[in-house]
């Protein structure tokens, strides 16, 4: 198991969504303990995922599963269980590695690193997505450019779809991977 991990994954986890149902912080929680048993996880080497995961968490003292999985992954950052990958930032929050040029800035500016990662890496791991629905509407060109998205929450990610969007038609969610 392989992945990058959109922040969102360890907030759910900590309980910081006030929204996610009680199965989507289990599945977040399932999900960050079974990476840190047996799994890798990829970010960049600049320090922008890293970053983001200190600036919404809290490590000292953790208080969620969130915490404890970047306190192991900060004290676990130069082992063979993170792998890191080399983004040419082109502008700010901008990357010669994006996917799909066209798509970039549809794309949350803070959320562009992470499909960016996942190409950048030689085996194209899957990004993690827990509760930004707004990336209903974009797995299709991600994965079409060798990106996945693997949505752990899809019951809620589809709930807050249908909020955020009102009379929009709910995009199609991958199948599966089995």
């Amino acid at each position: 198991m392989k992945a990058v991990i959109d922040t969102n994954v360890l907030l759910v986890a900590n309980g910081q969504h006030d929204d996610a149902s009680p199965g989507c912080v289990v599945e977040c929680v399932q999900r960050l303990q079974a990476i840190q048993r047996e799994g890798i996880v990829v970010v960049d080497d600049g320090y922008r995922i890293l970053g983001e995961y200190q600036n919404k968490t809290c490590i000292n003292p953790p208080k969620g599963v969130g915490d404890v999985f970047l306190k192991w992954l900060l004290r676990n950052s130069s082992s063979p269980r993170v792998e890191q990958v080399t983004l040419d930032e082109i502008a700010d929050n901008s990357f010669a590695e994006f996917p799909d040029p066209a798509l970039e800035p549809l794309f949350d500016a803070p959320d562009r690193k992470f499909p960016a990662v996942a190409n950048a890496h030689p085996e194209k791991p899957p990004v993690w997505q827990a509760v930004d629905c707004k990336w209903l509407n974009w797995w299709a060109t991600l994965k079409a450019k060798g990106v996945e998205v693997e949505f752990l929450c899809p019951d809620d990610i589809c709930q807050f779809y249908s909020k955020k969007f009102p009379g929009k038609t709910l995009p199609a969610l991958p199948m599966p991977v089995p």
